[in-house]
């Protein structure tokens, strides 16, 4: 086999493993380390596969030249982790995805038993560096502030993020395998780790703001934060494992905050993302003793949103860390500022921008979500408002209808013979108007106005049969005593017809005439908005859900989960097979 002259050279390369390399900063990791050029990388994650953008044309070259590989892992099976981490020297543990935050037992499984797993995988296999990406989260209990806090914190004894409370059981483990069978460990803290590809702080505030909801300030907004751009965290990854390398005493077996050394208000940093992206900045400040309030409803045993609690949390307290130890003991200095940072973080989100998600709502070549309910046509032009003039004439009509049936006191077969005697009489005086009236024109109504084509008579009688014999064939069956199920559904539709008919006809049909053409003109206006509230109300109710399956009776539970399930995959063939 031929080997690529474009990678050969007098340094040897060492293999290494990312695990978590399919994620956010693993992705940025790998990058950075074919970059270097001395490096074989293996890639592992929950993924089957490795999708490949258009901007990663080094991976790619690099998987086809066998400079890089990709495996799909299951942490919480060893035997997968050992087979790829045989004959490597370096392990970059990222974060892998695939847990369900919502999932104490999920989430336990994947980040602290596959904790355990790797440290025992990587004893077995004879790595000789293992660096963690931890988080800053570990030392917060989510009450107190933190300032310029630096390694000497201690974890808090009770961590309101689930999350963070087993990332810190995994960090400890990692710490605490230092120096067994020759492993060397390290785990970094990052705070606030933003940048391209981010999966959870910046498309959570942006998803916010497009729904309307960024336009809170938490407190006073002065509490400051620290942030890390994605690149400077893997940037930090590489110096740990060179200063493992040495077999410094001052880094292995320790953990080191990872910032980018320039703290800032969260709300500052909200507001540079959103201006950036076209959103307004968040100006209304909410008491801060109202949202710690809101925070204590959402960590009630009834709901459960980690993300949302979290960047609450961040945006209400100061949180900001000292790095000396790290820029002593490692070697690490930010590569990209701040200011870079959000920079190319908007750049890779702009297809999140106000104005581009705005014009492809109000283009004219695409409908929108209220015209597609609608179906086209004339009566979405008429309840969409497209023609002012149109529309208020036929809300009008209906208008003068719905009295002319239900408030003028008289009876419907009464009112629909005065209406009938009525248009009757204008259609027999306009046949006898002149072509020309005080000089304006008058258009002779067409006959076509009046026909009915046969196609339109014929599926009217078709649909009128089916219904009839279908009628009947139900009426038949209840004859021979069967269908009661039907008699039932039919008694209790009927007696309900009754009750709308007899009491709440009237307020219906004058509500829904009102709501037609006003409901769908403000969705329309308000799209975003709506369907995050809705976003919002749905994800409510699954956590409703999720919180009475967990206090119903096992019993109950499994008869309510085997019955949801038995109706979602019923096929077509599923009462044949019955039968």
């Amino acid at each position: 086999m031929a080997v690529d002259d474009r990678f050969t050279d007098s340094n040897p390369k060492t293999t290494c493993v990312v695990l978590g390399g399919n994620g956010f900063v693993g992705r940025s990791l790998v990058l950075k380390l074919l970059k270097l050029g001395n490096w074989i990388v293996r890639v592992a994650d929950s993924a089957y596969s490795l999708q490949l953008h258009h901007s990663e044309s080094l991976l790619a070259e690099a998987l086809s030249s066998s400079r890089a590989s990709y495996f799909h892992l299951d942490l919480r099976d060893k035997r997968q982790i050992v087979k790829v981490l045989e004959g490597s020297s370096v392990v970059f543990y990222m974060d892998v995805a695939g847990y369900n935050a919502n999932d104490f037992y999920s989430c336990y499984k994947l980040v602290v038993q596959g904790a355990k797993n790797v440290i025992s995988a990587c004893r077995e296999c004879r790595v000789k560096r293992l660096v963690y990406n931890s988080s800053a989260d570990v030392v917060f209990d989510g009450l107190r502030d933190i300032r310029n806090g630096d390694e000497s914190l201690p974890y808090p004894w009770k961590i309101d993020n689930m999350l963070s409370d087993l990332k810190a059981q995994a960090e400890a483990l990692i710490l605490r395998s230092n120096d067994i069978d020759g492993l060397l460990t390290c785990s970094l803290r990052p705070s606030n780790v933003f940048g391209p590809g981010d999966t959870e702080l910046v498309p959570y505030f942006l998803n916010l703001a497009r729904y309307g909801f960024a336009k809170f300030i938490i407190g006073t907004g002065d509490n400051l934060s620290d942030f890390t751009f994605s690149e400077n965290v893997a940037h930090a990854h590489i110096c740990a494992e060179e200063a493992l390398n040495f077999q410094t005493v001052s880094v292995a077996g320790k953990a080191f905050f990872i910032t980018n050394l320039e703290p800032m208000k969260f709300s500052e940093f909200l507001s540079l993302l959103l201006e950036g992206l076209g959103y307004k900045r968040p100006f209304i400040k909410l008491p801060a003793n109202l949202v710690r309030y809101i925070l204590s409803v959402l960590k009630s045993r009834y709901f459960s949103c980690p993300l949302l609690i979290h960047f609450f949390q961040s945006a209400l307290h100061t949180r900001t860390f000292n790095c000396s130890a790290a820029q002593k003991n490692i070697g690490y200095s930010p590569i990209v500022s701040l200011e870079e940072g959000i920079t190319l973080t908007m750049e890779s989100f702009s297809h999140l921008a106000r104005d581009s998600s705005y014009s492809r709502c109000c283009s004219s070549t695409e409908q929108s979500k209220a015209e597609k309910l609608l179906g086209g046509g004339k009566v979405a032009d008429i309840l969409l408002w497209r023609d002012e003039k149109t529309s208020f004439i036929h809300f009008l009509a209906l208008v003068l209808l719905f009295y002319w049936f239900f408030l003028s006191g008289s009876t419907f077969i009464s009112s629909a013979a005065t209406l009938l005697l009525l248009v009757t009489l204008l259609l027999y005086g306009h046949g006898f108007l002149p072509s020309k009236l005080f000089g304006f024109p008058i258009q002779r109504m067409s006959m076509s106005n009046f026909e009915i084509s046969d196609t339109v008579v014929k599926d009217i009688v078709e649909t009128t049969v089916h219904l009839w014999n279908k009628g009947f064939q139900n009426i038949k069956e209840l004859a021979q005593g069967d269908g009661w199920s039907t008699f039932l559904k039919v008694a209790v539709i009927l007696y309900l017809l009754k009750m709308i008919v007899s009491e709440l006809l009237t307020t219906l049909i004058g509500i829904g005439l009102v709501s037609a053409f006003m409901a769908f003109f403000v969705y329309e206006q308000y799209e975003p908005e709506i369907d995050g509230l809705v976003d919002i109300l749905l994800t409510g109710l699954k956590e409703f859900t999720i919180y009475l399956m967990r206090i119903l009776p096992v019993s109950v539970s499994r008869l309510l989960h085997y019955h949801d399930n038995s109706q979602r995959y019923k096929g077509p063939g599923y009462a044949k097979e019955l039968r």
